[in-house]
């Protein structure tokens, strides 16, 4: 399912409450839009910002991929914190499959840099009231895609308690890494168990990461629009060979990218069990 294109619709002033789509799998984002004085929404234990778009208010909701399936309460909220609209939004079970990743003891022993997680983590924080993006995105590479979004990892054969929070895209050491859409670069770093790292800055919640890179080009403050290139495709970091991973989040969540851009599978949805 793709996002459906509206923020440009907000400007005709309409005052109604739009949550698109009203059912919705773990891992994807909710489109809200609601009457200029509705401050924030509220989905379980997420709440988001909403922001002025014209006449309305609108932003995005981010499901959690761990959010067990079910019916929500979608909660409209006023400056005061005060409930002024509440509908009803259906959580259902992506199920996602199992990956099972074949990593050298040396990869699976491998530390993160001095203050590496801390880095990203108040990336992941932050937010700026500006849109940059637009739609539609693009792929940041050409290559297929050889992990999906959302599959619960194994190393060796051992899981690992986590789920993969991005996709691989198979390209060639060196190729170009271009941004999805444009934004602000934050992170521009090498790193050791991402590599070579760069987050950018979409504004009003949504960002992107991109790692494993050869070479990073871009540089921390830069703006950069869609297509411009901000790195080079290698293999640093916890990587088995030549490719990208990257993510995009929602509030800090990561979130699928497919809503947003559709790369081709390397392989049967049935069989992501490749090394990447």
């Amino acid at each position: 399912m793709r996002l459906i294109p509206f923020f440009i619709a907000l400007a005709t002033g309409a005052q109604d409450f739009t949550v698109i789509p009203e059912s919705i799998h773990q891992g994807e984002i909710l489109r809200l839009r609601a009457p200029k004085d509705i401050q924030s929404a509220r989905l379980g234990t997420m709440k988001v910002p909403l922001f002025p778009h014209g006449e309305a208010a609108a932003g995005l909701l981010p499901v959690r991929v761990l959010e067990k399936p079910g019916v929500y309460k979608l909660e409209f909220l006023n400056q005061a914190g005060a409930v002024i609209h509440t509908t009803s939004v259906t959580v259902l079970d992506a199920h996602y499959p199992r990956q099972n990743i074949v990593i050298s003891k040396e990869l699976s022993e491998l530390k993160a840099s001095p203050g590496e997680s801390e880095s990203m983590a108040a990336f992941r924080k932050q937010i700026s009231a500006v849109q940059q993006w637009r739609e539609p995105f693009q792929l940041p590479v050409a290559g297929c895609m050889t992990s999906l979004f959302g599959v619960l990892r194994y190393h060796n054969g051992k899981p690992t308690g986590d789920f993969h929070g991005g996709i691989d895209q198979r390209s060639p050491q060196g190729a170009p890494i271009r941004a999805i859409t444009a934004g602000t670069i934050v992170v521009a770093q090498q790193f050791n168990l991402r590599g070579g790292t760069v987050g950018i800055d979409h504004g009003q919640g949504l960002e992107s990461v991109y790692m494993h890179m050869s070479k990073v080009i871009a540089v921390e403050g830069q703006r950069v629009k869609a297509g411009d290139v901000i790195g080079q495709i290698g293999s640093t970091g916890r990587s088995t060979g030549p490719h990208l991973h990257w993510s995009l989040y929602a509030f800090g969540e990561p979130v699928n990218p497919a809503q947003w851009t559709k790369p081709e599978s390397c392989t049967p949805a049935k069989k992501h069990r490749t090394k990447i």
